[in-house]
């Protein structure tokens, strides 16, 4: 008889941040940009400080917006009245904005045998100085393929001509290096004024 299969059981995940009833610490700092509205609806003056919890619950009912655990390390965590939906809605909004403004590097590579003649180099350095000017960064690797790997002088004397040719554009963010059968460098674009 066949055994039938079981699918898994899905894991609910709670909210990332502690909220309402889930804070179970006796204490807490409260701080926000909207005091002013819970000392409205309080009926008395609120100030960022630390109160207790339960204080700070019935504010938040009260007002009906829910309270969250910002930095729950801290000595007491620190919590905010506010919506949590618009947080977290806030909150990927930011988040997004940071990763647009990141840039993000990319990297060419230009392949080079030990027996490379002047007009593949000539062709090839043409190459990475466009790539250094769109800002991208450039690997420049020897291949050595068979008996080839005897000319490991050859291929670091290819490469440090590449480097001095690129020296305007670039700066080699070290010497080349043997990793396996390849011998390679890494130039980045230098800064425009």
């Amino acid at each position: 008889m066949a055994r039938r299969f079981k699918r898994p059981q899905r894991v609910e995940r709670g909210p990332e941040h502690r909220i309402n009833d889930y804070i179970r610490i006796p204490e807490v700092r409260l701080v926000g940009d909207n005091l002013e509205e819970i000392s409205e609806a309080a009926g008395e003056k609120i100030e960022s400080g630390v109160y207790p919890t339960k204080l700070v619950k019935k504010w938040a009912y009260s007002m009906e917006l829910d309270l969250v655990e910002i930095s729950p390390k801290a000595k007491p965590p620190v919590v905010r009245i506010i919506n949590y939906k618009k947080f977290l809605y806030q909150k990927k909004k930011k988040e997004k904005e940071l990763k647009a403004k990141t840039a993000k590097t990319v990297i060419k590579e230009i392949r080079f045998g030990p027996n490379t003649d002047d007009h593949d180099f000539e062709f090839k350095l043409k190459h990475a100085k466009k790539f250094l000017e769109e800002g991208a960064k450039v690997k420049a690797f020897v291949q050595f393929r068979g008996r080839a790997i005897v000319f490991k002088e050859r291929g670091k004397l290819l490469l440090l001509r590449f480097l001095n040719e690129l020296e305007e554009l670039g700066t080699a963010e070290n010497l080349p290096k043997m990793e396996g059968r390849r011998m390679f460098v890494f130039i980045a674009p230098k800064k425009k004024k």
